[in-house]
């Protein structure tokens, strides 16, 4: 049965993605390493994009059997652009997996983006957009959005995205962002579920990896915390399911909050969930990133 215990390998046992493309950004770290380990397990030829190439390979050599390695640059859309324009033939799973947390000082991008946002949603929402056709042309492709229990405290603020008016919070900027990836997800299946594509958003828990490296490491309860194998759990589920638009944690969908967040606490926050916000900021975002 599939729970907050449960690993990767455990949701993947009997399923069988021979035949199936899987691409999974920043797969040279954490949870990105084990979902597509376990994608490839289950017989997915994966890609693991990633901005260190030569770290990449060395994940892509330990995984062996079909999976190789392309640069991605997600702060940078002309890095997006590119990979979008290099790839070739039908993309069946497409893991949003990249993320940076907790930045400490307000950085942007070269085209004036908060860095977090950047990463964590504009991105990913441009190579999730440029990869429409592929997604499409594989007939039953399911996009996985990956979010944090971090977004429970920070509502989208569609007129100061990019903290131009306010001042940064690193926490509060990231759980934002994270707001994003799930409205990405909301949006990408109300608009492409009769293309074959649906899209689920993921909070895999706290899992001690590199995305702390800013923050003085995980504040998590001990008994909330979850290793790499079962922080990937939730990520390798959204990879196999056939309805979308949902916030997925612990193996299984999300209640949606009816009340203030817990610290530690689950659950979806309803203006994460909203269709309203979620093509507002679809429209915001494809007139960035044209």
């Amino acid at each position: 049965m599939n729970s907050f215990s449960s690993t990767a390998s455990e949701v993947l046992a009997g399923v069988d993605l021979s035949g199936q493309r899987a691409l999974i950004t920043g797969a040279n770290s954490g949870i990105g390493v084990e979902t597509a380990r376990a994608l490839a397990a289950a017989g997915a030829e994966v890609v693991l994009a990633v901005r260190n190439v030569v770290a990449g390979k060395e994940i892509a050599a330990a995984i062996g059997g079909a999976a190789r390695v392309a640069e991605l640059d997600l702060a940078s859309l002309s890095s997006v652009r590119s990979f979008v324009d290099g790839w070739d033939g039908p993309l069946h799973i497409l893991v949003n997996n990249a993320g940076i947390m907790g930045v400490p000082e307000l950085t942007r991008t070269p085209e004036g983006r908060e860095l977090q946002f950047a990463v964590n949603f504009l991105g990913h929402f441009a190579l999730t957009v440029g990869l429409h056709d592929a997604l499409a042309g594989a007939g039953n492709a399911r996009i996985v959005s990956l979010s944090s229990n971090a977004h429970l405290m920070a509502p989208p603020v569609f007129d100061d995205l990019d903290w131009v008016y306010r001042p940064y919070h690193p926490i509060a900027a990231y759980g934002e962002s994270k707001t994003a990836t799930v409205l990405l997800a909301v949006e990408a299946t109300r608009r492409w579920a009769a293309d074959g594509i649906v899209a689920n958003a993921v909070n895999p828990g706290a899992i001690a990896t590199n995305l702390q490296k800013h923050t003085g490491g995980l504040q998590t309860p001990v008994e909330r915390r979850k290793t790499v194998e079962q922080g990937a759990a939730t990520s390798v589920l959204a990879a196999t399911l056939t309805t979308g638009g949902r916030y997925y944690e612990d193996c299984a969908e999300a209640p949606v909050l009816t009340g203030p967040p817990v610290m530690f606490g689950g659950g979806g926050a309803p203006f994460a969930l909203d269709p309203g916000n979620a093509e507002r900021l679809w429209e915001i975002a494809a007139k960035l990133v044209a």
